[in-house]
């Protein structure tokens, strides 16, 4: 199974050693578990990580992003989108270019009203 793992969930990932975003981190292979993001969602969680300090940036290098295959970036998409937020267009593109199972988001407030629970 393929999972996408949006910045949310790689942000929380180095948040947290005992969540459950740093358990399918940690786990994900195990599992069977093919775990990708984008370039995009690498970029906005480096670009994010400094907030969660030395601790988080630590567990970046060490935990999350040796566990992480990172997928070509894509703007456009050959279907039809409607999907308001600009910034996570390129999430919910890639993802479905990548053919993942999973899009795996904390992001509630964004992709709740257009995916569903």
């Amino acid at each position: 199974m393929t999972l996408f793992l949006d910045t949310s969930v790689l942000l929380s990932a180095c948040g947290s050693e005992r969540g459950a975003s740093r358990h399918v981190c940690d786990c994900g292979t195990d599992h069977g578990w093919r775990l990708i993001t984008s370039g995009y969602g690498r970029n906005e969680t480096l670009r994010n990580l400094p907030r969660l300090g030395p601790q988080g940036l630590g567990a970046w290098d060490k935990s999350v992003e040796p566990r992480i295959e990172f997928v070509p970036d894509l703007i456009s998409f050959d279907k039809a989108l409607v999907f308001e937020k600009a910034k996570d267009r390129p999430v919910l593109i890639s993802a479905l270019a990548a053919n993942a199972d999973v899009l795996l988001t904390l992001d509630r407030a964004d992709f709740h009203r257009t995916l569903g629970p």
